[in-house]
This record gives structure tokens, sequence and C-alpha cells, in this order.
């Protein structure tokens, strides 16, 4: 245990920071540490690394004054913090002697994390933090065997560090609140959002982002949509700032991929995280994205070259009448507004007349259980999304008879108004009612699971996998009783564990509040 006494001020103005780690992630740490005034001493098993990284951040810092974001003074005397040592494997880690805080930022291999940790503990006194930038690898196993474990913490950035602001604090089993509260300090100081999690498989973002990227692939494996589909639905529907597969291509399914099964296997095959054969069998094929110019698309000149759509059905606007299902009221009289607008003929009977084209607006169902609990004839039913109430791109499905001038006329009429419509197989929950409720559905058992406030999920997901909402914000502008909804409808059709809701979510759901609600 350690004196309360000697615990760290993260704030005192000569606080020396050392990172063993010379490459993207260390050099992104001195250059945010070095502009907010302390002293990075900078060590990697390579000399030539450590004079690259070091001329890189003083490069990155005039750069940034040149920008006017400092001064040409406030860049240099940054520059001058970044110090370079001789600290290694070889010579020895005595350089980091006068350090408070020591990151280790190595190759993602525990026994060469073990190696700078027993190297560093030699070294350093007893109330210097040593901390682990690790994304994927425990911080309990981190710290595993070490001299003081209470001292040992996660301190998870984000790539590129001075851009993405966020960094995740994570405790370990022996960890000590004090050495928590001391990173979470340092972190604010650093001009970073800290967010405190505790040490489980993925942390916090990579375990938010579980169901972005599998379920968009199940979405496809099933044959219900194309790659391109997903993404613009995602994109274009449900606002995200690009889809699933655009971002795979960017991170890379070399890595991602990894990544995927890493955290499903830690987590004991936990349906939620289950991977798809489509992301291994294209790892396999080294399709990895941008970096090999192949991935889910094609790449010319970084651009992917994507499949055009299909032209909109030249049909006529009364070529026959339509009904609109009330099983959903609300939504059934936003539908029904759009297609009066487009010149439709809308039936306003209970039930459909023997011509009708018969929309439906099903949540977590698709058209063909939609056709059968409404009594309807499956040949001419067509389903709808109304998760975002037509705002944006529109989605369509048809049951496996549905006939093609009813799915048409819908289609023609959803795109009267220039609205992009995208024509899906029948699937329960379409496209982006399956992956926002997977989503969701996650970020709650985060919350559940205590690994981390609801506000700290809310903010990671947005500050570090950039998606429109947190997790929790999201389930409660859409409504939790919705996804619940959706969740259920999912879990009944296929069976499958991995679409069963999560107690935060269904709690909340069934009370009527809120899913950033915490415990009482």
């Amino acid at each position: 245990m350690t004196d309360s006494s000697t615990v760290l001020d993260a704030a005192r103005p000569d606080l020396v920071l050392g990172i063993v780690g010379a490459g993207i992630m260390g050099r992104g740490i001195a250059q945010i540490a070095a502009e907010a005034g302390i002293t990075v001493l900078l060590a990697d098993a390579r000399r030539e690394a450590v004079d690259e990284a070091c001329a890189f951040v003083a490069d990155m810092l005039r750069r940034k004054a040149a920008k006017g974001k400092l001064t040409e003074a406030e860049a240099e005397d940054a520059a001058a913090r970044v110090r370079g040592t001789d600290a290694g494997p070889d010579a020895g880690y005595g350089a980091f002697a006068p350090c408070h805080v020591v990151v280790e930022a190595v190759a993602e291999r525990m026994e060469i994390k073990h190696a700078v940790r027993d190297g560093l503990e030699a070294a350093v006194d007893g109330q210097c933090i040593i901390a682990t930038n690790t994304s994927s690898l425990s911080v309990t196993g981190f710290a595993a065997g070490a001299q003081r474990p209470g001292r040992i913490a996660g301190f998870h950035f984000f790539n590129p560090v001075p851009l993405m602001r966020l960094v995740e604090v994570i405790g370990g089993t022996l960890t000590e609140a004090w050495a928590v509260d001391a990173l979470m300090a340092l972190g604010r100081r650093l001009g970073h959002r800290p967010v405190l999690a505790t040490d489980t498989p993925g942390f916090l973002v990579n375990h938010a982002g579980r169901a972005f990227g599998t379920e968009a692939m199940r979405i496809v494996s099933e044959g219900i949509a194309s790659f391109a589909d997903v993404d613009r639905v995602m994109t274009e529907a449900a606002g995200f700032r690009m889809g699933p597969f655009t971002l795979l291509d960017l991170t890379g399914l070399d890595v991602s991929q990894t990544v995927i099964e890493s955290i499903y296997h830690q987590y004991y095959e936990e349906p939620r995280y289950r991977p798809n054969y489509i992301g291994k069998q294209r790892q396999m094929a080294g399709l990895y994205g941008r970096k090999t110019g192949h991935g889910f698309y094609e790449y010319a000149d970084g651009k992917p070259a994507l499949p055009a759509e299909p032209a909109v059905p030249s049909v006529a606007a009364d070529a026959r009448p339509v009904w609109v299902s009330r099983r959903h009221p609300a939504a059934a009289d936003r539908l029904r507004a759009v297609l009066q607008e487009a010149g439709a003929t809308v039936e306003a009977g209970d039930t459909p007349s023997a011509e009708a084209v018969c929309l439906v607006t099903p949540f977590g169902a698709d058209a063909t259980t939609s056709a059968v609990d409404e009594g309807l004839d499956a040949r001419r039913v067509v389903a709808v999304d109304m998760l975002f109430d037509l705002r944006g791109r529109r989605t369509v499905m048809g049951t496996p008879i549905t006939e093609a001038a009813c799915r048409d006329l819908a289609h023609a009429l959803l795109a009267a108004d220039g609205s992009a419509v995208t024509v899906i197989h029948d699937s329960p929950g379409f496209i982006a009612q399956r992956m926002v409720a997977g989503i969701v559905n996650v970020g709650a058992d985060i919350a559940q699971q205590r690994i981390a406030a609801p506000e700290d999920v809310n903010v990671a997901v947005e500050l570090g996998l950039g998606y429109p909402r947190g997790s929790l914000r999201f389930g409660d502008d859409v409504g939790p009783r919705r996804i619940l909804e959706i969740l259920e409808g999912l879990h009944a059709f296929y069976g499958d564990p991995r679409y069963r809701p999560s107690p935060w979510l269904k709690r909340r759901a069934l009370l009527g509040v809120p899913l950033t609600t915490p415990e009482a």
C-alpha cells in the first residue's frame, strides 16, 4: 500500500513522464504531454526510433505553430521537453528513475510487456505509476508477478493520440484507487476526456463497438443485402459518419478481425460478440482494405469503387391503390403522409382491397411474419423501415413471394420526393434496426456489468468510435421500449442468444425510464 501523503499530484509543474516505445502511440502521447508542460523521457529498443520520434514530435508542434494553434516559442519549448534516452532492455531503465509516471507502449505481447515492467520496477521509486497502453491485453495480467501491483494500471489512448481526445483508465484487480485517480487527473491535464473502465476484454471502447461490424457481416452472410447497401443505410438513414465495411477497410481487417476474434474468445464465446466467417475468409485472402487496395471494396487512389444503385422503377403513382397497416399507428400516419404526397391512392379501410399493395411497418419482425400475423396476402406485402421516420435513405423489403410489381410501386412512391431507397431481402429488423439495437444492447450490458458508468459509455462511444450518439443515448432517442421490441423480435425469430436483451435495457424499458438512468 502507498502512503496517501505521497500520492502523485498530476498537476505538479515538474511532472516527468516516461514512455517506453517510440512508435505511433508513444510519439503521440509524447506530443500531448509536452504540450501540457510535462517533461517526457522517451525510450525504445531501437535508438533510431527514439530520434525519429523526437523529430516527428518537433515537426508536429511546428506545424501547429504554423497554423496558429501554438506560438513559435510554445512549440519550441514543448519540443525541447521531449528527450530521448538510452533506456531499454539492453541498457537498463535507470534513466527513468526521476519519472512520476511511465507508460509502456510496446508490442502487444505480454512477455515483452512483462520484461519492460520488470525493468521499470527496478529503476523507479515506489510512488511511480507504471501504466500500460495496451488495447487488448489484461491489465491484471500485465501486473501479475509485479513487486507493487497496486501502482499498475491501464492508460489506453487512441490513434491518432493528439486528435482522439479520449483515454481509458483501467484498474486491474490489484490496482489501488490512488493510481486510478492520478491517471484520471493526468488524462485531463493532457487535454483528453478520461473514462474509467474495469479490466474486462476490450475495456470500454473496443467492447462497445462489437455489434457494428459483426452484425453487418451477419446481415450480408444471410443474403439480405450487399456491403454497399449496409454502408449506405447506416450512413444515410442512421446517421453514422461511415458504414461498417468502409470502417473495417479503413482500420484494416488484418487488425480488426483479430480483435473481433480475441474479444469473442476472451468472453468465452459470448454469442453477442460472435464473429462471422466473412471476416475470416477475407482476412485469410489478404483483403485487408485500403492498405492493400482491396477489402470489402476495391480502391483506386484511396477511393472505393462502389457499385451503382438500381434505377428507380418507372411506375405510375396511381398504378394501383396502397394500404398501410395500422399495427403501429404513429408509423402508419407518417408513412401515409409520404405516400399521399407522392400521389398514391391510399386506402383508408381497416383491411386492404383485393388489388392494394399492402405496406407494413414492423419493428424487429420480417415482412413474412408481419404478413402472417396480420392475415395479409404475402404476395402483395412490402415492409418499410420506420425506425428513423423516413428521414434520409429509406429501406423496403418484401416476402419471398412478393410480386415485383408491388415491390416496384412501393420503391417508386418512396423515391418520388428524391429520397434514396434501398431494397433488401426479407430480414427481421431490416438493416438499421438490427444494428442500432445491437449497439444499444451491448452498451446497456456494459453498464449492467458495471464496466463503466452510463455517461462514460456514451462519451467513449461518441469520442472513441465516432458514432452519432452514445450507445445509451441512441437507445433513449429511439426509445428503450422500441429497442426492446426489436431485440425480442430478433430473438424470437432466430432463437439465437446473440439477441437476448440486456437486463439493464429490459428493466428500464419496462419501467419507462431512460437507459442513462444509473442505479439508485
